[in-house]
């Protein structure tokens, strides 16, 4: 794999890039043709032309993939994947139909459960955020045509006041619980509020000191983060057990995890 680690970051890329320009393909249209999954979340044109558009690229890898798009593949199928690719084509679906800009495109590369390398990329907000194996985190303003000036991860100094990202549309008693008392042990704190998996991106980039989520999230919504705040030098733990975060279990809803930095 360590030889062809550069083939598979810069492909990841490429499919994210090619879900990207789907996505905004829709995002410029009246109707996004939101539908309901049987989880009562929802379901768009977007996802499902993301979702394409990323198999297209990875299935050429010989990789075996877990989407968020594809009919669930059972633990007996997919325990034996010892390197696979974990996949959100867009993340922050209702960010999507709000058109407030903040979805993403996740994808990770997965070894033995643990994230080798992720992909994020904000079409709507021109982000991209990667990670590299053994050479750190990155972000690369993608608004620039052309542009190969990535910036490594984080790049910015910490704010003074404890600050603590956390999502927009799903909160929890318990991660107010924690909010309280993070303000009993650092002071006043601050809140900033973001969708999808840039809540890990914004902690990685230096501007938050941490990410409490309490509530549901499925494999496909962190791995891609995940591997990017590791590369950046943060991490993240089951909590409050304080245990590692791993992929491809068999409950493929995750624990409550604390990320940090």
């Amino acid at each position: 794999m360590e030889q062809n680690i550069e083939n598979l970051l810069t492909c990841a890329i490429s499919a994210a890039y090619d879900a990207g320009d789907a996505i905004m393909k829709i995002y410029s249209t009246a109707d996004f043709g939101v539908e309901m999954k049987s989880d009562n979340s929802p379901l768009t044109l977007a996802d499902i032309a993301a979702h394409n558009a990323i198999c297209l690229q990875l299935e050429e890898q010989g990789i075996p993939m877990l989407s968020e798009e594809d009919e669930e593949i059972k633990f007996e199928s997919r325990k034996d994947w010892s390197l696979m690719w974990i996949v959100d084509p867009l993340d922050g679906t209702k960010e999507f139909i709000k058109r407030n800009g903040e979805f993403t495109v996740n994808i990770a590369l997965v070894k033995d459960g643990v994230p080798v390398f992720g992909v994020v990329f904000a079409p709507a907000l021109d982000k991209l955020y990667y990670s590299v194996p053994g050479d750190g985190a990155y972000f690369l303003d993608t608004s620039i045509p052309g542009n190969k000036n990535a910036v490594k991860l984080p790049f910015m100094e910490r704010p003074a006041k404890f600050t603590i990202v956390g999502s927009r549309s799903h909160s929890s008693p318990e991660t107010e619980a924690y909010i309280e008392e993070m303000k009993a042990k650092h002071g006043e704190v601050d809140f900033a509020a973001s969708g999808s998996s840039l809540k890990f991106c914004l902690v990685a980039e230096g501007k938050a000191h941490a990410y409490p989520r309490f509530a549901p999230t499925m494999e496909w919504d962190t791995a891609a983060g995940h591997a990017i705040l590791l590369a950046a030098g943060g991490s993240i733990v089951v909590w409050p057990e304080k245990t590692d975060l791993l992929y491809n279990r068999k409950q493929l809803r995750n624990p409550s995890f604390l990320a940090t930095i």
